[in-house]
């Protein structure tokens, strides 16, 4: 029988989520540490994560050894729909190896914190950063093997067809603005969701992104495109009465002027994309495909990166290899230059060849 069960409630500040819990003391206190350093959406997927892992472990967090920590993993690498069943992208059974990354890192991060606070019961981290290496001095990755192998896949993009098709499908002046803001500005979902209405600089074409991934504030332009849908939306769809400064804000119902919601987007976008007859289209895709034909329009990769909000340069360089062309021209470029190489030691070569045969007719002229 299981000692632990957790059961994950939220509580509700007005249209602001004020408070999760898990029935548990320490992972409560854990979760009111990671509301205020982290946002909403991070607060929700690590309380979902350790939920799902206690209710695998079914023990106290107290209790949790690294023994069950592989027993999770193994859990979550077990079939879902029979072995013979498996996903295209990599061919696994089991859930996606990203998916498992997350939640055992949600749950080092919990253990982490239960370790410093030295009156939890627990002296040090159940969660391996990795496994060590075959042979002593060998280093693969940071110090040892990963626990999780999680591939390094492209991220996908749109053609401009699509984006066509789904900016068509679209029926408000809000939704396409949104859509717009993603799409030719490069923004995150939550960084639309979270623009006010003192972040919108019409006259200069430029917004002001306040809340950016990781606490990191900037200001990027945007096309003229989005500032007339957004211009659109503005004057004739939102709410005079709104109760929030937030830009995008919900238009019908009993929560009309309050904000939009992260799930709120993703239902009108999936809307657009089942009437636009599109297989993908989610608001990270949109964001790549903007960077894609930034960068294929000629854009510095250093702009991509401020555009982006990349802490590293290593995030936006993806953007290389997804814009059309930019490998076949480096090729090209280079091959180039090593023919020139070639062409030009066979030149020096027969000419090495012909100064060798008129010497030595001169010789026998002699």
């Amino acid at each position: 029988m299981n000692e632990f069960v957790p059961c994950l409630t939220r509580r509700w500040d007005g249209s602001e989520l004020a408070l999760i819990t898990l029935g548990d003391p320490l992972l409560d206190d854990y979760l009111v540490f990671v509301a205020a350093r982290a946002r909403v959406n991070t607060w929700l997927a690590i309380a979902s994560d350790l939920k799902i892992f206690f209710e695998v472990v079914g023990k106290a967090p107290a209790a949790v050894s690294a023994v069950d920590v592989f027993g999770f993993l193994s859990a979550q690498r077990a079939p879902r729909r029979g072995n013979t069943v498996v996903r295209l992208e990599d061919g696994e059974t089991g859930l996606a190896a990203r998916t498992i990354a997350r939640r055992l890192s949600s749950v080092r991060g919990l253990y982490a914190y239960l370790a410093a606070r030295g009156d939890a019961g627990v002296t040090s981290n159940p969660v391996p950063g990795s496994l060590a290496a075959r042979r002593p001095g060998a280093r693969r990755g940071r110090g040892g093997v990963p626990l999780v192998r999680t591939p390094r896949t492209l991220p996908r993009v749109l053609s401009p067809g699509e984006v066509g098709a789904l900016v068509d499908a679209l029926r408000t002046r809000r939704d396409r603005a949104m859509v717009e803001a993603m799409v030719l500005g490069g923004l995150r979902r939550c960084e639309v969701l979270g623009l006010r209405l003192e972040d919108v600089n019409a006259g200069e074409r430029r917004l002001f992104v306040a809340e950016g991934k990781g606490g990191r504030q900037r200001l990027v332009p945007v096309s003229a495109r989005f500032f007339a849908s957004l211009g659109g939306y503005l004057d004739l769809e939102r709410p005079a009465t709104a109760s929030t400064t937030r830009v995008f804000v919900v238009l019908k119902g009993p929560r009309r002027g309050q904000p939009l919601s992260a799930a709120g987007v993703d239902e009108i976008l999936d809307g657009a994309r089942a009437r636009a007859g599109l297989a993908r289209a989610t608001c990270h895709q949109l964001r790549h495909t903007c960077f894609t034909r930034l960068r294929e329009a000629g854009m510095a990769l250093e702009a991509i990166q401020a555009q982006a909000g990349h802490a590293s340069i290593e995030s936006t360089r993806l953007y290389l290899h997804l814009a059309n062309g930019w490998l076949e021209q480096e090729y090209l470029r280079a091959t180039q230059a090593i023919d020139a190489q070639i062409d030009a030691q066979i030149d020096a070569q027969i000419d090495a060849q012909i100064d060798a045969q008129i010497a030595s007719a001169q010789d026998g002229a002699r």
